[in-house]
């Protein structure tokens, strides 16, 4: 008769079993983690860097249709072609803080060596009444977005250019001396970014385009990756996103459209935009409030933004107290960080609806305007 072998010789050898997935595991994990710093630290936030991003394919073609965008590291260039010095590329890096929820922005750009800190979520506002109930809150929501904060002397709803055709929209910019979009134009340094998805309306680009400004259009919907339609102005076939692809999911999607603001940013090379143009059918909340965490706000002159109120918006859920409430807190953070508000537009040429339901007289598209005080 055979000898059974000791209970806890079996125990022990499927311990050791274990034990050995686990440290394999652990191992992988850290190696995936090393490999994604090393490419954070070269200013490219969730990209593969064994390949080219999307659109440098040709980098010196690329390089020529756009002066001030420069190909990331790993793109070589041939002769006659060269990179923009250290200095000049801005570079970010996120540290955790000392205060749990928080993060700080190693932003650099040339000349400067600041850092800012990046948060994890936005601060709800306290509720309009205590029974939170939608009637409160869409009421100081819609009396909040109907009331300018500031005046504008100089108020120009549809471009640079004065001319028979008219915008079907009022993009409402403000060219008061006080503010530094007006020298900007006169000076020949304006940079205008248009977020959209198919909007054949490109009156504004153009006219912004004619009067000397650099206008970037983004849109998936364009056939080329990169167009130069004038002198001074681009196409490019991009998607705004509030995230940036997977970096598991990347490697397998190298030609992937869709990115961060701020990630676009760091490609191009450009620290600043004058005027953020943005028509991104229901999106716009969900961006909004990337650009408020990540601190891409104070990188923007002026914003002109269409809201749409008969829905809440991709990945917004809650209650329809909670999602006003939601919406109401967004725009109250770029009261905080001195955005303004000097145009407010409401589209009754859409559906009158607002969440599903004709209720509080509200258009479901308002147009919305403001100026960056801390840009003067």
């Amino acid at each position: 008769m055979a000898k059974e072998k000791p209970l806890w010789r079996c125990c022990a050898f499927r311990l050791c079993l274990l034990s050995a997935a686990l440290l394999f595991c652990l191992q992988l994990t850290l190696e995936l983690r090393r490999s994604w710093s090393s490419r954070d630290g070269e200013g490219q936030v969730g990209r593969p860097s064994s390949s080219s991003p999307p659109g440098w394919a040709d980098a010196p073609a690329l390089q020529q249709l756009l002066p001030g965008v420069h190909p990331p590291p790993g793109v070589h260039l041939p002769p006659g072609h060269s990179r923009p010095p250290a200095a000049s590329r801005r570079q970010v890096t996120y540290l955790r803080s000392s205060r749990r929820g928080e993060a700080e922005l190693g932003n650099s750009p040339p000349g400067e060596s600041s850092h800012r800190k990046i948060r994890w979520h936005i601060d709800l506002q306290p509720w309009a009444s205590p029974t939170q109930s939608l009637n409160e809150e869409a009421m100081r929501f819609l009396n909040y977005i109907s009331t300018t904060q500031i005046s504008c002397n100089h108020l120009v709803p549809s471009g640079l250019t004065s001319d028979s055709e008219s915008t079907k929209k009022p993009w409402s910019i403000c060219l008061d001396e006080k503010f530094s979009l007006f020298h900007q134009i006169q000076n020949k340094r304006c940079r205008l970014y248009s977020l959209g998805l198919g909007n054949e309306d490109t009156h504004f680009e153009l006219s912004m385009a004619s009067g000397g400004c650099e206008v970037h259009r983004f849109d998936p919907s364009i056939k080329s990756a990169h167009v130069q339609e004038s002198q001074h102005l681009w196409f490019h076939r991009l998607s705004i996103d509030w995230r940036d692809p997977h970096p598991a999911i990347a490697v397998h999607k190298l030609q992937s459209n869709t990115k961060k603001l701020g990630t676009i940013l760091n490609e191009f090379g450009h620290n600043k935009i004058d005027v953020l143009k943005a028509d991104l059918e229901s999106a716009e909340w969900k961006i909004l409030e990337n650009l408020i965490l990540e601190g891409v706000l104070e990188q923007i002159g002026q914003l002109v933004f269409e809201i749409h109120l008969h829905w809440p918006g991709f990945e917004i859920g809650g209650s329809d107290s909670s999602v006003v409430r939601f919406w109401y807190s967004l725009l109250k953070e770029l009261e905080l960080q001195d955005f303004k508000l000097f145009h407010t537009y409401k589209d009754l040429s859409k559906p009158q609806l607002f969440l599903k339901k004709e209720l509080f007289n509200a258009s479901s598209c308002y147009i919305l305007s403001w100026v960056n005080m801390r840009w003067k």
